[in-house]
């Protein structure tokens, strides 16, 4: 197993997927992955303000390639092909000093509903990643549960790839259940997987309601990349503190709430050998079904099946 450091050079940042991508790394399964400083979402450019907040670099965008989220990648796993599985296990978060968070102000429509569109107000946060809390310049506190908002791979189709939206094999999932200690499992669609990560969160509820979450600089995440060939999913998957989670993305929220149904179904026939008809019928009454965003413009929903939720007879 080897071990890989990435700092935030132009060699290495990137604002959107792609298959045409030239990989900056190549890299074993197993092997274990350090990014040092990663610049948020914004690409460190919204001002901040706060004493004894360290400053930090910014990152000019080069259009139209950076139109997205500030991603480090994309990182070829050798061997890895259409239709296996890539395991990513999240060994260590660490968020920055400072975050922000955005609310109103643009055409959204949660602002649209709220009523919010004309007005934007910035939130800033100062961390304290050793406590694990965050308070604005309000005095509003938030306990701090830190992780990367986009974890994922180019789907197989010609050109960039937008980063909001989540797709099937990643992305901008914004699952707040994704942090160290957790696994998440993703589809491959492309040769070498061209695996990115990015876009820190200090904290978020489920739902991301106003579009950000605490949107923060990474000072260091840990990422081992595992290669699972016989291992074919449909949609993502990860394994948390005690539970198993399905994740479904799409534009329609009854149509992504019935695709995360679907994946935990096939999930629970794998693990315990029951039937599509058992396995709805146990997830009727053991498993939760969970908002994970609504402000991508591709809807998130996971579902939570914990351990002890379920103690299956024959």
């Amino acid at each position: 197993m080897a071990e890989w450091q990435l700092y935030p050079t132009r060699a290495v940042l990137h604002g959107h997927f792609s298959r045409e991508l030239k990989p900056i790394l190549t890299v074993a399964s197993g092997d274990r992955i350090t990014g040092h400083d990663i610049p948020d979402a914004a690409w460190n450019t919204i001002p901040r303000t706060g004493d004894g907040i360290e400053p930090v670099k910014i990152f000019p965008r080069q259009l139209p390639g950076d139109a997205g989220h500030c991603l480090m990648g994309p990182i070829l796993i050798e061997g890895a092909e259409p239709g296996m599985t890539l395991e990513v296990r999240i060994e260590k978060v660490v968020p920055g000093e400072h975050g922000w968070t955005s609310a109103g102000g643009w055409e959204h429509r949660v602002h649209q509903r709220l009523g919010i569109t004309k007005d934007e107000q910035m939130f800033y946060w100062k961390l304290d990643a050793e406590k694990k809390v965050g308070v604005d310049q309000f005095g509003d506190q938030v306990t701090l549960r830190p992780f990367l908002g986009v974890l994922g791979m180019p789907a197989d189709v010609e050109g960039m790839q937008s980063t909001p939206p989540p797709r099937r094999t990643g992305g901008n999932l914004d699952c707040k259940e994704l942090v160290a200690g957790a696994a998440l499992f993703l589809p491959i669609e492309v040769p070498g997987g061209l695996f990115s990560f990015g876009d820190g969160h200090a904290a978020q509820g489920d739902g991301e309601a106003c579009v950000t979450a605490i949107e923060c600089p990474i000072k260091e995440a840990t990422l081992s990349l595992h290669l699972h060939p016989a291992m074919m999913i449909g949609r993502p998957r990860a394994r948390i503190d005690g539970a198993w989670i399905t994740l479904g993305v799409n534009e329609d929220l009854d149509v992504v709430a019935l695709d995360a149904l679907e994946e935990m179904v096939a999930l629970m026939g794998e693990l315990h050998g029951i039937d599509p008809t058992r396995a709805v019928a146990l997830a009727s009454v053991a498993v939760d079904m969970r908002v994970t965003q609504i402000v991508n413009g591709v809807q998130g929903v996971h579902a939570v099946l914990r351990d002890d939720a379920i103690r299956f007879g024959t």
